[in-house]
């Protein structure tokens, strides 16, 4: 083998070695794009730095991952914690917001500030009803069941059937013409009576 077909082959290996390294890098990219572990990890050390300071990501993907498995298992202590932390949290919030708000002189700020210490308030309320249909799940279904029940309730089955319709008309024509001196119109018009045309006429 001559030196020009050594370097040639040189050169096609590094190539194909460049293109087999481009390849696995974007297979790895696309993998830590999808991987729920790892892009969780990327926006919790994102929120948290300011808190907490700077995290290692593959530390906090992997226990990221130690908690889903977890889920899987079918072990909620995790999620439990989690929302009694977030419904924590947010009543937090509430009680800040509405300390604000009692503190304003404008119309304007104590209303938006009012207005965001409820929605504050009632995502709290909706993390513990989260967190209660979670904990005690038969009784969540009894009490949403209970509640469908309760108050005004109409059925309305649509439209009434033709046929029916047309069956009661007949049976009540058929008990009118059974009762003595009750008959129907037959349809047949009448001559009019020529006895007393003249009418007296009315006193004014």
């Amino acid at each position: 083998m001559t030196t020009k077909q050594v370097k040639k082959l040189d050169a096609k290996s590094k190539a194909d070695a460049v293109a087999t390294k481009k390849e696995n890098d974007n297979k790895r990219d696309a993998k830590n794009a999808l991987s729920a572990s790892l892009m969780g990890a990327v926006i919790t050390e994102t929120f948290t730095k300011s808190m907490i300071g700077d995290i290692d990501l593959k530390e906090l993907s992997g226990q990221l991952s130690v908690k889903t498995k977890a889920v899987q298992d079918g072990d909620m202590k995790a999620m439990e914690a989690m929302l009694v932390g977030q419904a924590q949290s947010l009543q937090a919030i509430f009680n800040s917001l509405a300390y604000k708000a009692s503190s304003q002189t404008n119309l304007n700020h104590y209303s938006a500030f009012l207005t965001m210490a409820l929605k504050a308030q009632s995502q709290s309320r909706s993390t513990i009803q989260a967190l209660t249909e979670l904990k005690y799940p038969k009784q969540a279904t009894f009490f949403k069941q209970a509640n469908i029940t309760t108050g005004n309730q109409q059925i309305n089955n649509g439209l009434p059937n033709p046929s029916h319709v047309k069956e009661k008309t007949i049976q009540s024509n058929e008990l009118l013409e059974n009762q003595k001196n009750e008959w129907l119109d037959s349809g047949t018009k009448s001559t009019a009576s020529g006895i007393n045309q003249n009418m007296a006429t009315v006193a004014t």
